[in-house]
């Protein structure tokens, strides 16, 4: 095997992953909001999870996505850990169809063949003006990509007839009975951590099926072990993850792992059955003695591909009705291996939403990125609260305990807005829409506001503080006003949430709300104001003091200037005109 004939094949495994990324994004984003809809919608019972994993990742071709979209929904708390262990079965038993397609298409009906006039199609429909006709270009291009690749790598590897020393070498790896089944396990899980794809990791273990490279039951144990390997990828997701999320992880690594013991302990029962399914339709029972494939695209490849893509399926379905009995168990379980913080202050502060890091496409990004806006303004109004009561004390030292508080928060908000804005930058790199792109800009304008607002509360905190240096002190009716301008903004506060839930619903019309808030903060401003003005000329009340109260009251109105730049940046581009 030349090195040509070896870059040929390598380059021909990137088209193919290249095209299942390609194929698998042109769905996201075509479907992005209703899968995410139907995701979140998911009630407490584990079948309909189950099927709600099966359609997703039957759509979508990627597991992987799906499980890493779970886990970020869990780290969100939009998935509750019961519910996301449910739609990892389901997504084991969806990224079976891959194994389908690819045996079916890739190797009896020969798509590749249309994939070059298919490729005309997909570059007029992603020069579209549509975003739709865009995203199913895309779609199309990959599934060409896919298919191209794939038949690229089966035209790429060897005929080992040619080559019997090579033949020989694999012959010696699968004579060694059970031995070489675990061999050859080891080496399919290997194989799916360093590709991050277990459809890439089958699609190399349908060739070297297909070429007589290996016997069935050597393939079958490769299949095995992709179910292992493919779980590392949504526990590198959830490595900075919350508990929870780390939990959905841990959980589809007990799933597969567990269908592989059982697996192991029945594999020639097993084998025996798979073969016995695909005899029934009139082909060579695969799992029989001496079984072996003398050549492509002959009966007996036919059987072999037919019964490895069974195997997949048959393992994933049967671990699944076993184990969605135990759901109960299995998160008991990965609740006692992953342990929670001692500390839950430190995860109170922690980005919510997209700390599992980015999805595989920017449109699901995008929705991540504004649940965690959302949960951003949900800190930030806390932290009106603490400037509330900094406000309200009157003794130095639990004032200074206020004071400190704000001070924290000044430094989350500042945090969560390099965060949010960091993975906003990672988003925009990619191929993103128009009205995608519209949305971020938004996102990013918001973002500054609310890091704004924790600014405001940490300048109210200055500001008390230097009157207590001074020695001076609000009487009680001072402190009834700001009280009540507390009341307005936390009012403003509410509104500007509510307008921010009802854009991330789609459902944001207009924000006459919004702007009625402002007006009755600047109202109240403007009489408090006045009403000063008459105090310090009519009862000689201390300049320095109302300087103070001013400087809270003015810092308090800016807060509501920073609300109503939320909810016009969301009236620009999220309610459609």
């Amino acid at each position: 095997m030349g090195i040509l004939q070896i870059l040929t094949l390598l380059g021909a495994l990137g088209m193919f992953l290249y095209g299942m990324n390609l194929m698998s994004s042109g769905l996201q984003k075509a479907a992005g909001d209703k899968l995410r809809g139907l995701l979140s919608a998911i009630t407490s019972n584990p079948f309909k999870g189950v099927l709600t994993g099966l359609g997703i990742t039957s759509i979508i071709q990627s597991s992987s996505a799906t499980t890493v979209m779970v886990v970020s929904f869990v780290n969100a708390g939009l998935l509750t850990l019961a519910q996301a262990i449910g739609v990892i079965m389901g997504a084991n038993i969806g990224t079976t169809v891959t194994a389908w397609l690819v045996a079916w298409l890739g190797f009896k009906a020969d798509i590749s063949i249309l994939a070059i006039p298919l490729m005309l199609l997909g570059f007029l429909c992603s020069n579209s003006k549509k975003s739709q006709r865009q995203n199913i270009g895309e779609l199309i291009v990959g599934f060409c990509l896919l298919f191209l690749g794939l038949s690229f790598m089966k035209e790429s590897v060897p005929d080992l007839n040619e080559t019997p020393e090579v033949l020989d070498f694999v012959k010696s790896w699968s004579g060694h009975g059970f031995g070489s089944v675990l061999i050859f396990l080891a080496f399919g899980t290997i194989l799916t951590l360093v590709l991050q794809s277990s459809s890439a990791t089958m699609a190399i273990t349908l060739i070297m099926l297909s070429m007589g490279w290996i016997p069935f039951s050597m393939a079958c144990a490769m299949v095995l072990g992709e179910n292992i390997g493919t779980t590392i990828t949504a526990n590198i997701a959830a490595s900075v993850g919350n508990t929870q999320a780390k939990r959905a992880a841990m959980s589809h690594t007990i799933f597969n792992v567990f269908g592989v013991i059982w697996a192991l302990i029945l594999f020639k029962p097993f084998l025996m059955l798979v073969g016995g399914i695909i005899a029934c339709f009139g082909l060579p029972n695969p799992a029989t003695e001496g079984f072996a494939v003398s050549a492509p695209n002959t009966p007996d490849s036919t059987a072999a591909l037919y019964g490895l893509s069974m195997l997949h399926t048959l393992f994933n379905t049967i671990n699944t009705l076993i184990l969605v009995w135990f759901v109960k168990f299995i998160e008991k379980a990965v609740t006692w291996i992953i342990k929670a913080p001692k500390n839950h202050e430190q995860e109170v502060f922690r980005l919510k939403y997209i700390s599992a890091g980015p999805l595989a496409t920017p449109e699901l990004a995008t929705e991540q990125a504004f649940d965690e806006i959302i949960h951003f303004a949900q800190i930030s109004q806390r932290g009106l609260g603490y400037a509330k009561d900094a406000i309200a004390e009157t003794d130095v030292d639990k004032f200074e305990e206020w004071r400190q508080k704000l001070v924290k928060y000044e430094e989350i908000s500042d945090r969560i807005e390099y965060e949010i804005a960091a993975f906003l930058n990672a988003v925009s790199v990619g191929d993103i829409s128009r009205e995608t792109s519209l949305k971020i800009k938004a996102m990013y304008k918001i973002i500054g506001e609310l890091e704004s607002l924790g600014d405001s509360g940490e300048s109210i905190s200055r500001i008390l503080s230097r009157r207590n240096i001074h020695k001076k002190s609000f009487d009680e009716a001072t402190i009834k006003k700001l009280m009540e301008m507390v009341a307005e903004v936390d009012h403003a506060y509410v509104v500007m949430v509510d307008n921010l839930i009802a854009a991330h619903r789609g459902a944001l019309e207009e924000i006459s709300n919004a702007y009625n808030a402002e007006d009755r903060i600047n109202n109240m401003r403007n009489n408090l104001r006045d009403a000063e003005i008459e105090e310090l000329e009519n009862e000689g009340k201390s300049y320095q003091t109302s300087v103070y109260y001013m400087d809270i009251v003015n810092e308090l109105e800016r807060m509501g200037d920073f609300m109503i730049n939320v909810s016009q940046d969301l009236e620009r581009a999220f309610i459609q005109k």
